[in-house]
Order: structure tokens, then C-alpha cells, then sequence
């Protein structure tokens, strides 16, 4: 699993990974770095998911997958609003994370795109920055779908990484500049290895195309955030050798690249997320 910016790209950047079967837990520097980026996402997005989640009504009793690419928190929010008589399920690719985490919750390796729900008539289900990596997103979205119950409740946030594609919008000077191109360096990589890079954008009709009722969406940018630089430092440092492979920097740009980062001068931006929520019939 390779990340950009937070958002899950599964294993397209990873040719280590057998695709007939999931990818084993990582150790030593990538789990570090797995869990900054993961540390870094519950910062910027956690109050935005929980706002949706709470405007769809989750309470005591809900039954809800959450498919876990950001991280457990939204499972021990998720799991503290369902209470003992509802139970939440998070699945992810290597759940080893968040055993320890979550112990009320149920996790579950999962690979979206390629296995079966994890059940059925959930009330909600929830994926954050996992489909626009998924191996197969049309199956992924299928069955997402499919294991809501009649009237379920569905929010997918996921990346849209051209509706706003500079990490630093402000290019005031070389520092910036230097920022700028690596980032966009990342994103040419991505589209080879076959990522949408405005999936995000494309949910609303993605959904309504499917037969969801009450489809609404919104879009938040985080910019000058502490966390903003954490997720920065996690993404190149999972994304060195790939960056310099490329010729897009070298490894002594990227070191002063981020030096520039660790003096918390520069306004950096992440990668917007939509948010889009719906209902099925």
C-alpha cells in the first residue's frame, strides 16, 4: 500500500505486492511512516468526517462498516455512537494497526476491489481516501452498495488532486517552487500507475448513476495546518526513492525540500477531499 498526501493507492506503486494476495505488514521506517501519515489524516479530516457522520444520524444500535484507509479513529468514534447493543466492523489491507487500538471494534483484512463485503445490512457504511486507489473501483463502489440495508446510509471521501494540485498555493519563492514540483511530480507518477486524479469529483454522479437517493457533497481544503507538513514529511519520505528513480529530485533537493517544511514557514496545502454522502432506496 503507497499513499499520496494521505490517500490510499493501494499497491499500483508497489510491484512487491503479489495481487493475489494481501500485502504483508510492513515494518522498521514505512510502518513509522504509515502511522505519522495516519496520525496526520485523523488531524485534517477527522472533524469533517465525524460533522457528515453526525448529520446522518449515526446512534445507538447502527451497525457500520469503515473502511479503514485513514486510520481507526472514525472506528472508536463510529464505535462510542453505536454503543453496546451496535457494533462496527474496519477492514483495511493490514488491520495489524489497529487491533490494539480499537479492541471494541471488529477488524477485519479486507482488499476493496477484489473480496466480498464483510457483511450485510449495515446502516452505514463509510470509506475515507480508499477507493481512488482500489485495484477496481467500479467493483469496489458495487460492493460498498451492496452490503447497505434498504435505506442505509453511505459516505465515500476520497481525493480529487486536481481541483487544487500545488502544495504550496502561494508560490512566493524557491522554497515554494522546489515544493511545487516535487508535488506535482507525485501526481505524474500516480496517473501512470493508473489513478484518477479528480475521482473525487466524479462521486456525486458515480452514486446517483447507481441508484442512491439524496446524493449531496462538499469539499474541504486544509492549508497552513501543523499537520499539513506531518502528512508532507510522510508522503515524500514513503515516496523518496520513487521521486529520485524518476528524476523528478534529487535526494539532496528533497532533503532541503524538507528541511523547508521543518521550520513551519511555509503555508502547504493538502490534497482537497469530497465528501459525499448518500442514501439507498
Amino acid at each position: 500500500m503507497t499513499t499520496l498526501d494521505g490517500y490510499q493507492i493501494d499497491d499500483r506503486m508497489d510491484d512487491r505486492t503479489d495481487p493475489g494476495q494481501a500485502p504483508q505488514p510492513q515494518g522498521g521506517p514505512r510502518r513509522e511512516a504509515l502511522g505519522a501519515r495516519r496520525r496526520a489524516v485523523a488531524a485534517l479530516f477527522d472533524p469533517v468526517t465525524c460533522r457528515h457522520l453526525e448529520e446522518l444520524g449515526v446512534g445507538p444500535g447502527w451497525r457500520c462498516w469503515e473502511i479503514g484507509a485513514g486510520g481507526a479513529t472514525v472506528a472508536a468514534w463510529l464505535a462510542k455512537k453505536v454503543g453496546p447493543t451496535g457494533k462496527v466492523v474496519l477492514t483495511d489491507t493490514d488491520v495489524s494497526w489497529a487491533e490494539a487500538a480499537t479492541r471494541p471494534v471488529e477488524s477485519r483484512v479486507h482488499r476493496l476491489g477484489r473480496d466480498e463485503p464483510p457483511g450485510e445490512g449495515f446502516d452505514l457504511v463509510h470509506a475515507r481516501l480508499a477507493l481512488v486507489g482500489a485495484p477496481d473501483r467500479e467493483r469496489a463502489l458495487r460492493t460498498i452498495i451492496r452490503a447497505l440495508r434498504p435505506g442505509g446510509r453511505l459516505l465515500v471521501e476520497d481525493a480529487d488532486l486536481e481541483l487544487q494540485p500545488l502544495l504550496c498555493p502561494e508560490e512566493s519563492g524557491p522554497e515554494q517552487q522546489l515544493a511545487n514540483r516535487l508535488r506535482l511530480g507525485l501526481r505524474r507518477l500516480l496517473a501512470e500507475h493508473g489513478v484518477d486524479l479528480a475521482y473525487g469529483r466524479r462521486l456525486p454522479g458515480l452514486l446517483r448513476e447507481a441508484g442512491l437517493r439524496r446524493v449531496e457533497a462538499d469539499v474541504y481544503f486544509p492549508l497552513a495546518s501543523e499537520a499539513c507538513g506531518e502528512l508532507e514529511v510522510a508522503t515524500v519520505g514513503q515516496h523518496r526513492e520513487a521521486l529520485v528513480a524518476a528524476g523528478v529530485a534529487t535526494a539532496e533537493e528533497i532533503d532541503r525540500h524538507l528541511a523547508h517544511v521543518a521550520t513551519g514557514t511555509m503555508d502547504l496545502a493538502a490534497t482537497p477531499l469530497v465528501s459525499t454522502r448518500a442514501r439507498r432506496p
